[in-house]
């Protein structure tokens, strides 16, 4: 491990300072001590933030949910609000990682963390996304957890959190702060495909911070759930996932927020499955007719293409266990 320095702040500003200077935010750690270990990230100065005043979840004026960036994975999974207004990202929380790693690492973090590619870990691969125009190796290795949707001829990693694909389906907002004052952005637009920049993974800006994940209010009720599909049932990451949330009115559907995880080189929304559903009425024919968009625009390796008819699976299922629970 390369030296760096560590300081410890006790508010925002201190944080958002120490972040302009170039300071890498920490928290619990369970990301970026892994990726220092192994050189893949050289830091030279840590900012440990995890005694700032982010440890809230509370239900907004609307009937949304916003979740503070330093709630750790376990507490979120655990909280009643969250259980009772968004299973699925109690499902979601619950399904990632173990039962350690869930008491330590926070909600931002989760959400910031980087690839599990083979390739991005390995320092003796070429990797665009750890060092820029080295190339990537990934594209002539074999490995079935490669992306289908999102790639480019820079990167086909995907996106390992699984709490992360029930904030795209659910349209959730991240809210950051800077020096220069707060924003907020949409989860759609915060965590960027690779494209020709694959080494840029997150819409930040210098030193900011994020405080807080919004899920805005949907329409009630609210049938909701995520499904995981991987090799192992126990610490392990996603092949394919799918996060469902159904507003069933009169017996017909009239919202539907769908969307894949393991799959995409970023949590992949699947709208062209969420319009076919709109306006019908639940049966087995509509799941499958639904699912059979969800790998529309694939692009998979030669040796992943079974990626895309076990993500049509993974999402008819889903949509059956959400859309069929009375």
């Amino acid at each position: 491990m390369y030296p760096f320095d560590f300081t410890k702040v006790s508010d925002t500003q201190g944080a958002l300072a120490a972040g302009r200077r170039g300071g890498r935010y920490i928290a619990g750690g369970t990301t970026l001590v892994d990726l220092m270990r192994e050189t893949v990230e050289r830091p030279e100065t840590l900012v440990d933030i995890s005694a700032l005043p982010l440890r809230e979840v509370t239900v907004t004026e609307r009937g949304g949910l916003r979740i503070g960036a330093l709630v750790r994975m376990a507490e979120a999974a655990a909280h009643p609000k969250v259980r009772a207004l968004y299973p699925i990202i109690s499902q979601a929380l619950e399904l990632s990682a173990s039962a350690q790693l869930r008491n330590m690492a926070t909600i931002g973090g989760n959400i910031m963390q980087r690839t599990r590619c083979t390739y991005f870990r390995d320092v003796t691969a070429a990797c665009n996304k750890r060092e820029p125009g080295s190339g990537c190796a990934a594209l002539q290795g074999f490995n079935r957890t490669h992306a289908i949707l999102g790639t480019s001829d820079q990167c086909v990693a995907t996106h390992p959190s699984d709490v992360a694909v029930a904030f795209a389906a659910l349209e959730a907002r991240v809210h950051l702060l800077s020096p220069d004052g707060a924003r907020s952005v949409a989860f759609a637009d915060f965590l960027l495909r690779p494209g020709s920049t694959p080494n840029r993974e997150q819409a930040l800006r210098q030193g900011e911070l994020i405080t807080s994940v919004e899920i805005p209010a949907h329409p009630r009720p609210l049938k909701s759930g995520y499904l995981k599909v991987r090799d192992r049932q126990s610490y392990e990451f996603a092949l394919t996932s799918a996060a469902v949330a159904l507003h069933l009115r009169g017996g017909v559907v009239h919202e539907a927020k769908v969307a894949a995880g393991g799959v995409g080189t970023v949590p992949w929304k699947l709208p062209a499955v969420e319009r076919h559903l709109i306006g019908e009425r639940p049966s087995q024919a509509l799941w499958t007719q639904a699912a059979e968009r969800a790998a529309h625009g694939a692009r998979p390796l030669e040796h992943n293409r079974f990626k895309i008819e076990l993500l049509k699976r993974t999402v008819e299922r889903q949509l059956r266990i959400v859309g069929d629970t009375p």
